[in-house]
């Protein structure tokens, strides 16, 4: 079966998909819709069905990959709330202490292409830890929509300051020499963003697609930081101005990329909106900039 992109949809359906990943209209608001637009003489219900992550399509690093240790592991949540649980990938038999970076999930939890993402760091070296912000709630729990549902049961400042909590966790343990950095993706990036701000030993923060933090706080930002934007991203993008306006006025050291004719979520290669080109660009930069900042 061939391998669907973002040019075999109407693009306006790809915005109704965005607002509905995101909990702007229901399931059947986007059903509606949809059927307004050319959908090559498939159902809405048949479109929506194929813009769901397929997780066997962004596998690229097995999951008993014998050149990594794996592992799930518990550290405490400040909120009251016993541990949270994250998954962990670290190169296999490596002698001496390593870099962390944190990954933060987009708005559905630690699902398997987040931990994908974490083998991924760990064939590079690092001490990659991956948390599940739906950990109060049971976890992940293995499926797209629920997970969606459940996401917007979180409250927002504890699973903020489960993430800071993260970053102490890696950032202290034996096998990690103490410097830290985080990348994120959609709501992993704007906790990139706001980690950036409320972690000044952090070394460096990478936002894909992320929302900013507050305007007022870009001063108490110690991290370098880099940014990658989907070109057709309206939703997001709108907020860039203002957010590149206060890092200049701050003189924070930043790099900021926009990469044309994509869309919000084209690093996830589990779904139509992945884009193979800039999602190979946006992370070898992303490698770059920790080669720079944290190793």
């Amino acid at each position: 079966m061939t391998r669907k992109t973002a040019s075999d949809y109407d693009q306006r359906v790809l915005y109704l998909f965005d607002h509905y990943v995101h909990g702007r209209i229901s399931r059947r608001q986007f059903l509606d819709r949809a059927a307004a637009f050319s959908l090559g003489g498939l159902s809405a219900a048949a479109v929506l069905e194929s813009l769901v992550p397929d997780f066997a399509l962004g596998q690229r690093i097995e999951e008993d990959d014998a050149r990594l240790d794996l592992s799930y592991q518990e550290y405490p949540s400040p909120n009251g709330s016993g541990t949270m649980r994250g998954y962990l990938a670290r190169p296999k038999n490596h002698s001496g202490k390593l870099h962390g970076i944190v990954v933060i999930h987009e708005n559905r939890g630690l699902n398997p292409h987040t931990e994908d993402i974490a083998r991924r760091l760990g064939l590079e070296g690092y001490f990659a830890f991956a948390p599940d912000a739906l950990t109060p709630l049971g976890g992940y729990p293995g499926d797209e929509s629920s997970a969606r549902t459940l996401f917007r049961e979180l409250d927002r400042a504890k699973t903020v300051e489960d993430f800071v909590a993260a970053v102490a966790f890696v950032e202290t343990r034996p096998e990690c020499t103490g410097r830290v950095g985080c990348v994120g993706f959609c709501f992993g990036g704007s906790i990139a963003n706001i980690l950036a701000v409320r972690v000044r030993q952090l070394r460096a923060a990478v936002a894909f697609y992320g929302g900013p933090p507050p305007t007022e706080d870009v001063p108490r930002i110690k991290a370098a930081v880099q940014l990658h934007y989907a070109g057709l991203d309206k939703r997001i993008n709108a907020r860039w101005p203002a957010y590149e306006a206060a890092l200049k006025a701050a003189e924070i050291d930043y790099e900021a990329y926009v990469y044309e004719g994509t869309n919000h979520g084209f690093n996830n290669d589990t779904t139509p909106r992945f884009d193979e080109a800039a999602a190979d660009l946006a992370w070898g930069r992303t490698l770059g900039f920790f080669d720079k900042h944290v190793a």
